[in-house]
């Protein structure tokens, strides 16, 4: 090999190399964004998996069941499901004093913590999904009435209310449940359009 053609093959490897550079430069940030859709869609499926489950206890037992959700400091989150034990529904006053007694000891939620966790992205307010008003009280993403505790009754009824999710990239989902019925369903934020789709 003469050294004009060494010299003609690390110019190849440059040229390469540059294009190679420019093509990550371009590819890879919405790479890391799609990534983060995926966690949070993974995290907003999880929590109406334990939505739909608490569900399916309080049928199965008939019971009247709540779910409660718990941010550790260390960002991970868990949660617990506690019965009713005095026929007046499961307050948090009463999980504290013992008197709703724990069903199921507190369990990791895979997908919360870091990149995505219970809350709202900054920035305008999103639609309320129920109502299609700016929403208030942003500091408050676990909402059932006024209450951070999803109940389901033994019939299969809920207390209605949202679990609202976000990612790192500031995209929003909300985990809802209907009161009458206990369906639980998934819905997605298009802050561009200001609409909720499912």
């Amino acid at each position: 090999m003469t050294p004009a053609q060494k010299g003609f093959q690390l110019i190849e490897l440059l040229v390469v190399l540059a294009v190679l550079g420019s093509f990550l430069t371009v590819s890879v940030p919405p790479l890391l964004r799609s990534t983060d859709d995926l966690r949070l869609h993974m995290a907003a499926g999880e929590v109406a998996g334990v939505l739909r489950a608490s569900r399916s206890f309080a049928l199965r037992y008939g019971a009247n069941v709540a779910v409660k959700f718990n941010t550790g400091k260390n960002g991970v989150v868990t949660f617990a499901l506690y019965r009713d034990g005095n026929g007046n529904g499961v307050l948090s006053r009463e999980i504290t004093s013992g008197k709703d007694p724990l069903v199921m000891p507190p369990q990791s939620l895979k997908f919360l913590g870091r990149d995505v966790v219970f809350g709202f992205p900054p920035g305008p307010p999103p639609l309320d999904p129920g109502t299609g008003k700016p929403m208030d009280r942003l500091d408050d993403p676990i909402r059932f009435n006024d209450s951070d505790l999803a109940s389901f009754g033994h019939l299969g009824t809920s207390t209605p209310g949202s679990v609202y999710l976000r990612n790192g990239s500031g995209h929003l989902m909300a985990v809802r449940v209907f009161d009458r019925t206990g369906k639980v369903s998934v819905l997605t934020y298009d802050a561009k359009a200001r609409r909720w789709r499912s």
